[in-house]
């Protein structure tokens, strides 16, 4: 049930649960989403203090539910390209597909050194190479963030969409670098604390476009 709707410039964001709002909206040129893997990244249950290394972000009853196959598919449904961050977590539900998106963060101790995004695109594997780092630049304030470089990255990797959906927005990276790139997009979020965040860094991006149009 969407409890909220925000309209910020050519930016659509909707308080809610995605399963029932995305079947409402028209088909964009791009999905593109992080969702929930229901695991760390070292293979056990996500605990409520750290997530990946990010100590210190609540892990909410949302965040710890993998999607099941019917959503996946009413995820790739609702754009002509789909790129999910952490398909390899969802191989058993999403088709096979050659190209890959992988985000290569260097050496770490206590980390994956890369991340990997299914792509329903045919085509070779693209690798962008991003210190982990650009989080913290960006202002880390979720335990998945993904960095704002690495999204607008990720957009052009997806055809060059003209229009977006994120139905797991979480903190609204990929917002924010739809803005920078003057498109249009639509986020979904059903957690109040991070919508009110999404919308406050979408609302600054869309102020700072404005400051240097």
């Amino acid at each position: 049930m969407t409890t909220r709707i925000e309209t910020i410039g050519n930016a659509t964001l909707y308080l809610g649960d995605c399963r029932e709002i995305l079947p409402t909206l028209p088909k964009v040129d791009a999905v593109i989403t992080d969702p929930p893997y229901g695991i760390r990244r070292d293979g056990k249950p996500p605990s409520t203090s750290n997530h990946g290394g990010h100590k210190g972000y609540e892990f909410r009853g949302w965040d710890c539910e993998r999607p099941n196959s019917e959503l996946m598919s009413l995820v790739q449904a609702a754009g002509d390209v789909c790129v999910v961050w952490g398909g390899n977590y969802f191989a058993d539900i999403l088709p096979p597909r050659s190209k890959w998106l992988v985000w290569d963060k260097g050496q770490r101790i206590d980390q994956a050194d890369a991340e990997l995004a299914w792509t329903s695109q045919a085509g070779a594997l693209r690798v962008f190479t991003l210190n982990r780092a650009a989080i913290a630049q960006d202002g880390a304030v979720h335990p998945t963030q993904k960095p704002v470089a690495l999204m607008t990255w990720c957009i052009m990797q997806a055809a060059d969409p003209a229009s977006i959906v994120d139905p797991f927005m979480g903190s609204g990276s990929t917002g924010v670098a739809a803005m920078g790139l003057r498109r249009s997009f639509i986020g979904i979020e059903r957690d109040p604390a991070y919508f009110d965040i999404a919308c406050r860094r979408i609302e600054d991006a869309q102020r700072q476009g404005r400051l240097l149009a």
